[in-house]
């Protein structure tokens, strides 16, 4: 089961990486499987692409130059040559077919199509106004990027259910605690 916290897909496929600075991060598209799993669960294809092992090289290693590309962005610093360029090689490539049918619309294609879909979509935010709304979840364990589209712009973590919840009821429980003592 994948979660989608960070309000765009390809912010959610960078956090496929877990746990991201711990010695023993997660991988979640582990398997050919897991990434076919991943593009049906976001929405982004109605069917398993099919993916195969060199499929998921290469969707990691997008994954991978996509983190880079927006670390850099979030730290107002020059983005990675070498990340960029697979960024744009990929996001140059054919997205997702959709066709409407009499049952709606549907959603197929490869897996480097949806890896398409995904660095197009990193290009259009990180190079557009957007890029201002790029936050890093502030849970310390957490890695995750979101867009902040709150008003205010002061959310704190990619999802309120997971990070949110446990900054809160850990900073409870130490009131709790400094008050006993």
């Amino acid at each position: 089961m994948h979660a989608f916290p960070c309000g765009t897909l390809f912010l959610d496929f960078v956090g496929t990486l877990r746990a991201r600075r711990h010695a023993e991060p997660t991988e979640m598209p582990a398997s050919p499987q897991a990434l076919d799993a991943w593009f049906v669960e976001s929405g982004m294809m109605d069917e398993a692409p099919g993916a195969d092992r060199a499929a998921l090289a290469t969707a990691v290693s997008l994954r991978e130059a996509l983190y880079s590309v927006t670390a850099a962005a979030l730290a107002k610093e020059a983005l990675p040559t070498d990340a960029l360029a697979e960024v744009n090689r990929l996001a140059a490539g054919l997205p997702v077919q959709v066709q409407l049918g009499d049952s709606g619309a549907s959603r197929t294609g490869s897996v480097s199509q949806g890896l398409a879909v995904l660095a197009r979509e990193a290009v259009e935010i990180l190079g557009g106004a957007q890029a201002d709304l790029l936050r890093e979840c502030s849970r310390p364990e957490c890695t995750q990027t979101y867009l902040d589209h709150s008003r205010g712009r002061r959310r704190e973590w990619c999802a309120m259910e997971t990070c949110g919840n446990r900054v809160k009821a850990a900073a409870y429980r130490a009131r709790r605690r400094s008050q006993k003592n």
